[in-house]
């Protein structure tokens, strides 16, 4: 289990970049050259915390289109 961890601190990638694919993942669309690099170098804490930020955004976005929507 040492081992992943020392993987995990020695990814490459910064925040940006990580928000960077994670949207991309969200608009399904991906290069297969993209996606192994990702894959190969991504933080998968950063991952997990830019998906969750993703999809609040998402939700958030969805939410204020329906309050406008509806109160019309």
């Amino acid at each position: 289990m040492n081992d992943d961890l020392k993987q995990s601190a020695q990814r490459k990638l910064s925040f940006g970049a990580t928000v960077k694919a994670v949207l991309w993942s969200f608009f399904g669309v991906r290069k297969k050259n993209d996606y192994e690099k990702d894959a190969a170098q991504l933080n998968p804490v950063h991952v997990l915390i830019a998906g969750v930020i993703g999809a609040l955004l998402f939700i958030a976005a969805l939410v204020t289109v329906v309050h406008l929507v509806v109160a019309k």
